[in-house]
């Protein structure tokens, strides 16, 4: 069994931009989640990890928050992508490859992957480099 595509079209909407679902789910009444972060992730978290697992670690690393409304999110087509471009913060040392991006609940610690992802190509970050995910980038519910 799988969703039908208008369910989850909703049910990303319901996820990336706090849009209820009639008679089925609304967004939390009180302390709703405005933001979700962005991590980079240097091998894929797995199904029980959370943000902190296999994070990026370079010099001035930090998750990136993107708001939960459709200035943050576009949802199409049973898709959801960044609105705009997502910047992490430019690498002030350090070296790795980013190969895995997750969508998750905290700014920092171990916040609960919502989702996640290969990233392809890999970014690879030394200093100097900004790392990005494009409005390309996206996510497939089905």
């Amino acid at each position: 069994m799988s969703k039908g595509d208008t369910f989850e079209n909703d049910w990303l909407k319901l996820v990336f931009n706090a849009t209820a679902i009639s008679a089925i789910a609304d967004n939390a009444a009180s302390s709703p989640l405005t933001n979700l972060y962005v991590s980079l992730h240097t091998s894929d978290p797995g199904e029980a990890g959370d943000q902190t697992s296999n994070e990026c670690a370079y010099g001035s690393y930090a998750r990136v928050a993107v708001a939960r409304t459709s200035s943050g999110w576009t949802v199409s087509g049973n898709s959801v992508s960044p609105a705009a471009t997502i910047s992490f913060p430019t690498a002030s040392s350090g070296s790795e490859t980013a190969t895995h991006a997750a969508v998750g609940t905290a700014s920092s610690g171990t916040g609960k992957i919502l989702y996640r992802g290969a990233i392809v190509p890999n970014i690879t970050i030394t200093s100097g480099v900004t790392p990005e995910l494009t409005t390309g980038s996206t996510i497939t519910e089905d």
